[in-house]
């Protein structure tokens, strides 16, 4: 069978709940840390890198299921190459396709994760460990994971970070990481979020449906337009994830729904997704929001605490802003100012991160770009909200100088007939044919 960067994902978590997660005799001795106030009470579990193993309200039953080892609320990360074989060792038959895969709260064969470091103010909790590659057996990643845990009222704030330091310089392809992987007892067993084309509005969420627990996979992937999504009881009682920026989810549920502990097979799962490049030596960092109680206490706060910024608007100064490449590369990390861009392969493409942007609120688009081409004309194109695919008449050419020098491109979209609705995605075409020597280097990419 073959595999996309999207099924990677999946696999992973459709084989923790197979029941392939850990081998058997694998036994654990929890050593606790925990922030509290008089509202939540959270705890991150310093024998397993330190993933979050317990939330709850203050005198409240655990919501986290812990399992085995590839659940909690953690990090993970993928990259290439598929199968990942350091040194020649080689990955179980069964994780081999994941490729790349450090975790944080340790491997399938229950080798966990290496704290290196830890502090515990009473405000605030620092971690940093060594996180192991999850498809081999006591494999540690050539990489340093970080969390930073806070609460304030009813919210856990983190900030995660990798740092990565490997010997293999190759780049490889984006791929969806988790930002981050979350799992609920079975009582949280209900999905629930926003997914229409008037985020903010206070229009009406719906109710992620579960899946049949067969395969191919019991997960839903979904457009989250208001970028959080809740996992709650039949009261709609639970927490919520936003990870700001970040509107692909995936998630579902596994097993008896309404019963079980952190100890027990049946759990909910859902996770932020972002498409991107795990570079050989990248400083990656990401930041969520854990909130505590009803469907719309979690709402609720998202509005209030959301960013008032264009839509629209990316300015590659640091890093690729969850931009990826489809037939293209890049010169890699770090990002200084402007992508550069390899396009040596015929039809390379730009992507953008999932959006919702509805598309009468952008006349132009803006483009700091050098081409450098050999060809008159570059391509925008852009899919709806609700589509998977760039439609027929999704585009519009706009004509470039192929001389290597910066300008700025003001993109008329909105003398486009098709430019209307609800946009959920943009791609730029830089040429149609690849070449040793062609280049693109982008600066910005702004609507307005």
């Amino acid at each position: 069978m073959r595999y996309n960067m999207r099924q990677s994902v999946l696999i992973f978590c459709l084989g923790i709940l197979m029941g392939t997660a850990l081998e058997s005799g694998v036994k654990r001795n929890p050593k606790m840390t925990y922030l509290e106030n008089e509202a939540i009470r959270f705890g991150a579990d310093l024998s397993i890198g330190g993933a979050i193993t317990h939330l709850s309200t203050k005198k409240g039953p655990n919501m986290v299921n812990s399992h085995d080892w590839g659940r909690q609320i953690q990090m993970s990360f993928y990259s290439g190459p598929q199968p990942f074989e350091p040194n020649g060792k080689k990955p179980s038959d069964h994780w081999k396709q994941l490729g790349w895969n450090p975790i944080q709260s340790g491997d399938y064969g229950g080798n966990p994760s290496k704290i290196l470091e830890h502090k515990n103010d009473g405000k605030e909790i620092y971690i940093k460990c060594i996180p192991m590659h999850w498809p081999l057996k006591n494999q540690p990643g050539q990489c340093i994971f970080e969390c930073w845990y806070s609460i304030k009222g009813n919210v856990v704030s983190v900030r995660s970070k990798l740092t990565n330091q490997r010997d293999d310089k190759k780049q490889y392809r984006a791929r969806n990481q988790e930002v981050p992987a979350l799992y609920s007892n079975g009582s949280w067993y209900r999905i629930v979020t926003y997914t229409g084309n008037r985020p903010y509005t206070q229009d009406k969420t719906i109710e992620i449906s579960r899946k049949p627990e067969r395969p191919p996979f019991p997960w839903n992937r979904f457009h989250a337009t208001e970028e959080w999504a809740a996992l709650v009881d039949v009261n709609d009682q639970g927490f919520g994830v936003w990870t700001p920026g970040a509107q692909e989810y995936l998630g579902g549920f596994a097993g008896r729904p309404g019963k079980g502990g952190p100890k027990d097979s049946p759990t909910c799962y859902v996770s932020p997704l972002q498409t991107e490049i795990i570079d050989h030596n990248i400083e990656y960092t990401y930041e969520y929001q854990l909130i505590v109680g009803s469907v719309d206490t979690i709402r609720n706060h998202v509005y209030k605490e959301r960013s008032q910024k264009n839509a629209f608007e990316f300015t590659f100064n640091k890093d690729r802003q969850h931009w990826s490449y489809s037939n293209a590369t890049d010169t890699g990390f770090p990002v200084r100012n402007r992508l550069d861009i390899v396009l040596d392969k015929n039809h390379p493409r730009l992507n953008s991160p999932l959006l919702c942007l509805e598309a009468s609120s952008i006349k132009t688009i803006s483009l700091r770009a050098a081409f450098t081409t050999d060809e008159k004309q570059a391509q925008l194109a852009w899919s709806q909200h609700g589509s998977k695919i760039i439609e027929k008449g999704d585009v519009i050419n706009f004509p470039i100088k192929s001389d290597g020098k910066m300008r700025t491109y003001n993109i008329p979209v909105s003398e486009s007939d098709t430019w209307k609705g609800t946009i959920s995605k943009i791609y730029l075409k830089p040429c149609k044919k690849g070449g040793k020597n062609k280049r693109l280097r982008v600066e910005s990419i702004k609507g307005k």
